[in-house]
């Protein structure tokens, strides 16, 4: 072989090994997992819906929730924002499912001389009798939800044999102060009242 026969051979295998066929998709396979990662987030979703029914369950002593009374009285604050959930008084993250407590909503809040009331469109109302008011504070976090330092309102109060913390975001945070204020004003108010009588 001439070296002119082997310099074409070899420039034809070079062309012949770069001249490949495109990869063939294989359908299969790709619905295969397609199907599979549709099961798998089904399969979360269902265990996560059934460990908030579970908690449901578990918090099923938790009598109903008082509604507002026929004549609270005139507001002394008002306010709209976000409510982000109710727990166990002082454990942050140990939230209350049961009568819709730990639905996250928007909220407008309205303080009367008879207590608070919370309003929430698509979650269930509810009231909670100053009698039953038991603090009030800023902080950061609850039920999962961390904001700024200072970024809730917290309000606890007692239901049943349990003491609540519930969770709010004002549209307006600056309000939260004057809330705590009036809150505990008012708190402190009823405590001396009834030590009185």
């Amino acid at each position: 072989m001439t070296p002119a026969t082997l310099l074409a051979a070899g420039y034809a295998t070079r062309i012949a090994a770069g001249e490949k066929s495109a990869t063939v998709t294989d359908w299969g396979a790709r619905v295969g997992w397609l199907v599979g990662l549709a099961l798998f987030v089904a399969l979360v979703y269902w265990l996560m819906r059934e460990g908030w029914k579970w908690r449901g369950t578990l918090q099923s002593d938790l009598p109903e929730l008082p509604g507002a009374p026929q004549e609270p009285g005139e507001a002394r604050l008002t306010m709209t924002g976000r409510y982000h959930g109710s727990t166990t008084a002082g454990q942050w993250l140990d939230r209350i499912v049961a009568h819709g407590l730990g639905t996250r909503s928007r909220v407008e809040l309205t303080l009367t001389d008879a207590g608070l009331d919370v309003v929430r469109p698509g979650a269930p109302d509810f009231f909670v009798p100053a009698a039953r008011l038991r603090g009030a504070r800023l902080d950061k976090g609850i039920a999962g939800k961390v904001l700024t330092e200072g970024g809730l309102l917290i309000v606890t109060w007692a239901h049943g044999e349990r003491l609540i913390d519930s969770g709010f975001r004002s549209d307006r945070a600056a309000e939260h102060t004057e809330w705590v204020q009036a809150l505990n004003s008012m708190i402190e108010t009823n405590t001396t009242e009834g030590v009185e009588r």
